[in-house]
């Protein structure tokens, strides 16, 4: 039953991301819902509704074929530096629903031709204090407002965009790693050899998708914004079974996680979001919600390769667990 319901879930986040990233706001491209409906007869020719949030919180149907429809383009480096216009891009995390289950994890390794042993996005193992039980955290790159990796890099490699998204030009990156030291969340990593997939010609170079990578230069988590443009979630929310990763855009105030779609504030406001490290001041646009009245036991947390629970081997409440057999 959990694999027929898992699999339901999948189709229905589908379905919802064909008619676009923000659930009947305005498209990605900036033009209004009702630019992107199709015609009547469009409308009645499909017969599939999807129910979408307006910017005034009415619910609406409309045809799950007829919005953003956007074709696949190649976005040069130049290009990448515009950003999408109008669009302030943020992403709240729901560590109560968080399991570890990695796909997050591994699809966005697939996405960005990543090793077993590059992620861009982490999951760790919190234990605030000895009384208190651990619990999962998913950990991106923030695309901080005020980021220190773009002060520092010397050759404008490391840049922000307006719509929030920090991204790395490997064509301008020297790999002096002054971004990877100046950031507090160790969210970079460093490309030391060359590898066969830095050869893969089959698709240009973007900023935007950040392969292929190069040798001698860093990498990160992008946000995905090619799949922005085309109105879709980033991967590792898309693929989430639970639901832990919403998206959306901060001037429109509204997120979603494929299933459900939210206002921004009101989800920050009544649940106690919170951005990891605060106090540093480099503003993130990654939101947590805390881990409250959790979903799932902390043990299923660890159904994963041995080399994965080595990571969590000084989390106390870990080396408990290995002591009683449970893990």
């Amino acid at each position: 039953m959990e694999k027929d319901n898992t699999k339901k879930n999948s189709t229905n986040r589908r379905k919802f991301l064909k008619m676009g990233l923000l659930s009947g706001a305005t498209t990605v491209a900036g033009a209004t819902l009702l630019a992107n409906l199709a015609s009547e007869e469009e409308l009645q020719a499909s017969g599939e509704k999807i129910r979408v949030l307006t910017p005034d919180g009415k619910m609406v149907e409309v045809d799950a074929e007829s919005i953003n429809n956007y074709p696949e383009a190649h976005i040069t480096p130049a290009e990448s530096r515009k950003g999408i216009p109008d669009r302030k891009f943020v992403m709240v995390i729901d560590l109560a629903k968080c399991k570890n289950a990695r796909n997050c994890v591994e699809s966005c390794q697939k996405a960005h031709n990543l090793d077993y042993n590059e992620e861009f996005m982490k999951v760790q193992l919190i234990q605030d204090h000895e009384e208190a039980e651990p619990y999962w955290f998913p950990k991106p790159c923030y695309h901080c407002d005020e980021p220190p990796c773009v002060t520092v890099c010397p050759t404008g490699a490391t840049f922000k965009r307006d719509d929030g998204i920090v991204l790395i030009d490997n064509d301008r990156c020297i790999g002096c790693k002054f971004c990877i030291t100046s950031c507090p969340y160790s969210a970079r990593q460093f490309n030391w050899s060359h590898k066969p997939k830095f050869d893969d010609t089959s698709q240009p170079y973007s900023p935007e998708t950040s392969i292929p990578g190069t040798e001698g230069t860093v990498m990160k988590c992008d946000f995905c914004p090619d799949m922005l443009r085309q109105g879709k979630l980033p991967y590792c929310a898309s693929s989430c079974p639970m639901g832990v990763i919403y998206f959306g855009d901060k001037n429109e105030d509204m997120v979603t996680n494929g299933e459900e779609t939210v206002r921004f504030s009101e989800l920050i406001n009544d649940r106690g979001g919170y951005r990891h490290l605060e106090h540093l001041g480099t503003k993130p646009n990654v939101y947590y919600l805390p881990a409250v009245n959790r979903q799932f036991p902390l043990e299923r947390g660890f159904d994963v390769e041995e080399d994965i629970i080595e990571r969590y081997k000084d989390v106390p409440f870990v080396q408990d667990l290995k002591s009683q057999g449970k893990i």
